[in-house]
This record gives structure tokens, C-alpha cells and sequence, in this order.
């Protein structure tokens, strides 16, 4: 278990490394001067140049990409050239309403997911099977700026039970401001939970084990939840790590929407002011998330099924 685990750090590692080298080059690449854009047209060429000297932007460009990579390591994100304040300090307020957001539309996922797939798995083609798969296949192809268009629409502006803007204080206040936008990320999430989940369950439920299982006596109950669930999850999961991507870039749509005060809005901001520093620190804390989740759901999978850490 310790060699798999180890093998599993050293990728994420690599992978760290290779999404933070794509993002710096990609946007060195990008034509245009970003000390410019932030200082505005009206700037002389002796500010602008002493600007770019103090950000380190007048040197080599594998030499800023060392001190990138030296300073990333040390934990250092840099200085916001549009805000003109410390990368992580900014993050560091900015952070916490869209970790809030993901960690809540995931819970929503699950805990509508779920059910719908089991039930749905418990009783294939019935009425109820075919009105789970019906309602999730009309979700899933809404847009998502559309489908929260249309929360607030409702649950906002016609019953008054959320608020459709802004982002209030205290954690009641962040989990009403955050209800409509999470529920909006998590209904593509919900679908796919319950298809899956329902495809896994019913292909597990009709194997020989579970037929063993039955023969002995087993109550159905002990037989889903005890011996089923236990295969059918496993996909699931890997399947939800995997969806973490998709829901950090759904952010940035409805942190928009809904004026969330969050990482996704800022991207938005930091893009068009050209913060490269910004932009990389917020591509790169992305990608730290990614690999987190992904090096969990490696170890929740071994520790479900042993025979992932064994032929590793």
C-alpha cells in the first residue's frame, strides 16, 4: 500500500508540474503587454519599464520561468499586476465562497443521486426507471446558465425564497446565497450519479454472487447495501473525481450568473486585465484540487477493492 501510494503522489507531482509549465507559457505567448493593460494608456515608457523590472517581466523568459517554478515551490504566488496586491492574500478572500460552492453542489448530487439511482436499479424499465431516465435526460441537456436563469427565476423572484445575486455573510447568509448556484452545478452532477450508479447496480445485482447470495437467505436490503452497493460505487466515484474538472470550470459560468464573489469570477477579471500571476495562481490552486481528489478517490478505490493496489 505505502509503494502505491508513494507512485500515486509522484504523478500528481508530475502532473502539477506539467499543468503549471503549460499555463506560464501558454500565456508568455499570449501577444500583448499586460504592465500596460493594468497601468493604462496614459503611463510613460519609464514607468512601464520600471514596472516590468520590479515584476521580473524584462528578463529572459526561461529565466521568469525559474523564478516561477522557485517561487511556486516556496509557496510564493506572486503580486496581482492589475490589483497591485499580494496573489495570495487575494485568493485567500476569494477562495472560500467557491470551495463552499463545490463542496455544497457535490452533497446536493449525492444525496438526490443516489436514491434516484438505486431506485431506478432496483426496478429496471419500470414506470419509474423510465421517469428518472425521462426528467435526468431533459436536465442534462438544459445549459447550465440557463438552467440557473430559471432557478432564480422561480425560487428567487416568484417565491422570494433565495437570493438570486450577491454573496451574504455568516454561514446562513453563504448557504442561501449559495442554494440556487449549487443546485444549478449540481443537476448535471445528479444525472450523472444516477445513471451510472444504476447501470453499475444493475449490472452487479445480476452477477453470481449476488445470486449466491440470495440462495443463502439473504434479505434484499443486506444484499444491495451490504454486498452490491459496495461494486457498484467504485465507478461512481472515479466517475465523480473526474467530473471535479468540469464542476471547477462551471464555476466560472455561475459565479457570473448568480455574482458570486469567488475564484471563477476573478478568472473572468483576470483574463481581460491580462494578470498573468493571478491567472497562473488560480490555474495551478485548479489543478491542486484536480490531483487531490483524484489521489483520494486512487485511495479510496484500493482500500474498496484490493486488487488495485496489488497489480500496481
Amino acid at each position: 500500500m505505502a509503494r502505491y501510494i508513494m507512485q500515486r503522489l509522484a504523478l500528481g507531482v508530475v502532473v502539477l508540474w506539467g499543468l503549471a509549465s503549460l499555463v506560464f507559457f501558454i500565456l508568455h505567448l499570449v501577444p500583448g503587454d499586460p504592465v500596460r493593460q493594468a497601468l493604462g494608456g496614459r503611463a510613460s515608457e519609464e514607468t512601464v519599464a520600471k514596472v516590468r523590472a520590479d515584476l521580473g517581466l524584462d528578463r529572459p523568459l526561461l529565466a521568469q520561468y525559474q523564478s516561477f517554478l522557485a517561487d511556486l515551490i516556496h509557496g510564493d504566488l506572486g503580486r496581482s499586476i492589475a490589483l497591485n496586491a499580494s496573489v495570495t492574500d487575494i485568493l485567500g478572500q476569494r477562495l472560500p465562497p467557491s470551495l463552499l460552492l463545490l463542496g455544497y453542489a457535490l452533497l446536493i448530487a449525492v444525496l438526490i443521486g443516489v436514491p434516484l439511482g438505486i431506485w431506478s436499479a432496483l426496478r429496471p424499465n419500470g414506470a419509474a426507471d423510465h421517469g428518472i431516465r425521462l426528467i435526468t435526460t431533459f436536465i442534462y441537456g438544459m445549459p447550465a446558465f440557463w438552467l440557473g436563469l430559471m432557478l432564480a427565476l422561480f425560487f428567487g423572484l416568484k417565491l422570494g425564497w433565495f437570493p438570486v445575486s450577491g454573496y451574504e455573510d455568516g454561514a446562513a447568509g453563504a448557504l442561501r446565497s449559495l442554494t440556487l448556484p449549487a443546485l444549478t452545478m449540481g443537476c448535471a452532477l445528479i444525472v450523472i450519479i444516477t445513471r451510472t450508479l444504476r447501470s453499475n447496480l444493475i449490472q452487479v445485482l445480476g452477477s453470481d454472487f449476488i445470486e449466491a447470495a440470495r440462495s443463502r437467505g439473504f434479505s434484499e436490503h443486506r444484499i444491495v447495501f451490504g454486498h452490491a452497493m459496495r461494486n457498484a460505487v467504485i465507478p461512481t466515484i472515479t466517475v465523480l473525481a473526474t467530473l471535479l474538472a468540469y464542476l471547477i470550470g462551471g464555476t466560472v459560468v455561475i459565479e457570473s450568473v448568480f455574482r458570486i464573489p469567488g475564484t471563477g469570477s476573478l478568472l473572468v477579471q483576470s483574463i481581460f486585465q491580462r494578470d498573468y500571476q493571478m491567472v497562473q495562481a488560480i490555474a495551478v490552486l485548479a489543478g491542486i484540487v484536480v490531483v487531490t481528489a483524484s489521489f483520494a478517490t486512487d485511495l479510496l478505490h484500493a482500500a474498496l477493492d484490493p486488487r488495485v493496489r496489488i497489480q500496481r
